[in-house]
């Protein structure tokens, strides 16, 4: 069978996948490790394996070649892009830092590895508010996600600037998917993710990041609730919590980009050791230096 013989290619080539939780059922259930974005860093960067097989969008290989660059990293699908990523180019960060050279420049792990080397640090959903609260007495620039940095601007009261990007999916949901869910299912807690606008975020039990969520959950009394994130994660959280019930606070909660990797697509990545991603070593040697800075606070 095809994940059977994933195994064994795994073990052959001395690889080790890795998969987001926002990744399919069955591709998280092969891999080694599945995370959020901070945990397959750390995993990436300490990894003694020969290949990384990265299931996840091309932002997450790029980090992980960007912290093991001596690595063949692998992503089966070279299509698997992050819409928000694609919201900010270096010549337009480039021309803010010109103009504004008071700012801080905090960037969100959601982006390519040309903004990562404009950065002075490195955030994800769940260390964000640690290290903005580090460089409290900065005055930020937070990008691109306009939706956490109004998040973090709003809970520490800091002078942040935020770049207009967004999550497509996370931008979609309104206060109206959680007064119909909370009358739908009146006992269920609502946990959010971050990139929610900030008028969501204020009406939830529980905002926090993916793997903040599953631990909330988990760790719990509670035996009901509403999911405001990538319907990805519910699967995790049915595993750890199988007495537990799940809903997803509104049916369109899916990436596409996160959901085009299949079985085949790792096995053939495997197979032919295709669909390497590589960094310029230039770029990948400043950007380094902010995703260590990320490293080093969280």
């Amino acid at each position: 069978m095809l994940k059977e013989e994933i195994l064994r290619l795994k073990e052959e080539k001395n690889a080790v996948i890795l998969a987001h939780f926002y990744q399919k059922p069955e591709i998280q259930d092969i891999a080694d490790y599945v995370g959020d974005s901070l945990a397959l860093s750390r995993i990436a960067a300490n990894t003694n394996k020969d290949i990384i097989v990265f299931c996840g969008v091309y932002f997450m290989a790029e980090t992980a070649k960007i912290l093991s660059p001596e690595k063949k990293v692998l992503l089966p699908k070279m299509n698997s892009l992050c819409r928000m990523a694609a919201m900010i180019k270096a010549k337009d960060l480039q021309e803010y830092k010109d103009t504004h050279p008071d700012r801080f420049i905090v960037t969100y792990v959601n982006t390519r590895a040309d903004i990562k080397a404009l950065s002075d640090v490195i955030v994800t959903s769940s260390n964000a508010q640690k290290i903005v609260e580090h460089y409290k007495d900065k005055k930020i620039m937070y990008v691109p996600d306009k939706n956490l940095g109004t998040y973090l601007r709003d809970l520490t009261g800091y002078d942040i600037d935020v770049w207009p990007g967004y999550c497509y999916i996370h931008d979609m949901l309104t206060i109206r998917d959680i007064k119909k869910m909370r009358e739908q299912y009146p006992k269920a807690l609502v946990l959010i993710h971050p990139e929610a606008p900030l008028e969501v975020l204020q009406k939830a039990d529980f905002v926090g990041s993916t793997k903040q969520i599953l631990e909330y959950a988990t760790d719990s009394e509670a035996t009901e609730f509403i999911i405001g994130t990538d319907e990805g994660i519910i699967h995790a959280l049915q595993t750890k919590n199988p007495n537990k019930t799940f809903h997803l606070l509104s049916s369109g909660l899916s990436c596409v980009n996160m959901k085009r990797i299949s079985l085949e697509d790792v096995h053939q990545a495997l197979l032919h050791e295709q669909h390497e991603v590589d960094v310029d070593p230039e770029v990948a040697e400043k950007a380094r230096k902010a995703l260590d800075k990320m490293m080093e606070l969280s």
